[in-house]
């Protein structure tokens, strides 16, 4: 039931967007996660825009760590309106509101936070857990801090 919730939240946000043509660049992001445990992230996002006012993000990636002593791998899939209503800028639009959440097999977080040009990302929230076993025993809920840099594929080209 949640997912068919999150599934149409979604779409409802896709169709806020489909009024005006719409640009999509591509990332590959780096960072690292807390969810009761430490994680490193490894993945790639899609940004869509009509304009630099509110930008859209979807994602996936790989969360890896140790839990309990043990290397674990999650797969995170994740979503983010980054918001920014400065008009009059000379330099575009240096700093972003971030909105969001991210899910994985585990634990699900929405978060907030901030965007430094859309690369570098500091967010927090609180992440409740999926499921009651965890990962190797340890379960996922509470605190999640992220800092994730983003890499424009443009760039590596």
């Amino acid at each position: 039931m949640k997912s068919k919730i999150y599934t149409i939240i979604l779409l409802l946000a896709f169709c806020g967007f489909a009024k005006s043509q719409l640009t999509m660049h591509k990332f590959i992001n780096v960072g690292y996660v807390y969810q009761n445990q430490s994680f490193g992230e490894v993945g790639g996002k899609l940004l869509f825009l009509s304009n630099d006012d509110v930008l859209f993000r979807v994602g996936a990636s790989a969360l890896m760590g140790s839990a309990n002593n043990e290397f674990a791998i999650m797969p995170k899939v994740n979503a983010d309106f980054l918001l920014n209503f400065q008009k009059n800028v000379d330099f575009y639009h240096a700093h972003y509101f971030i909105l969001g959440a991210e899910a994985t097999n585990k634990y699900v977080a929405p978060k907030a936070g901030f965007s430094l040009f859309g690369i570098l990302d500091l967010t927090g929230g609180y992440g409740f857990s999926v499921d009651k076993k965890g990962i190797n025993g340890k379960e996922l809920k509470g605190l999640n801090v992220n800092f994730t840099i983003n890499i424009p594929l443009v760039m590596v080209k």
